[in-house]
């Protein structure tokens, strides 16, 4: 089972990204803890499990190979507040991070209408996860 932390796990354009978008958090004094990039098939089902045939709360809505982690697409975050993860979502910081997340050309899960992910960032390249099963890639 992968659930990774390392940028270098990203396709190139999302990797280009998302250190942009860490590097315009780092001018704004924000810290930030990667929690995860790449995830393989079996972690996306873990996660998806949660809240439903597993204890635990809802974290995702997708199942296995439909979650932009498993192309290497996206990366969760949380801002650190004297080296402890703040997940207060009402946290001022949230909406900060995610306007410096787009500025960096990434998709905030945070203004999604439906199950809002305040730490979730994506890079899809206008793509859809029919054009990535079909052997299209993302760069």
């Amino acid at each position: 089972m992968i659930n990774s932390r390392s940028l270098d796990e990203l396709v190139p354009p999302a990797k280009e990204r998302v250190e942009e978008f860490l590097r315009l958090c780092a001018l704004n004094h924000i810290d930030l803890l990667v929690t995860s990039t790449y995830r393989d098939n079996e972690s996306q089902q873990v996660l998806y499990d949660q809240g439903r045939t597993k204890a635990g709360k809802v974290v995702t809505n997708v199942k296995a190979g439909d979650s932009w982690h498993n192309w290497r697409c996206a990366v969760d975050v949380v801002p650190l507040v004297n080296g402890k993860p703040n997940w207060d979502g009402s946290d001022p910081v949230w909406t900060k991070l995610g306007e410096l997340g787009e500025q960096a050309g990434l998709e905030w899960a945070g203004r999604w209408r439906t199950f809002k992910e305040l730490a979730h960032f994506q890079y899809t390249g206008g793509l859809t996860f029919t054009d990535l099963k079909n052997g299209l890639h993302i760069g």
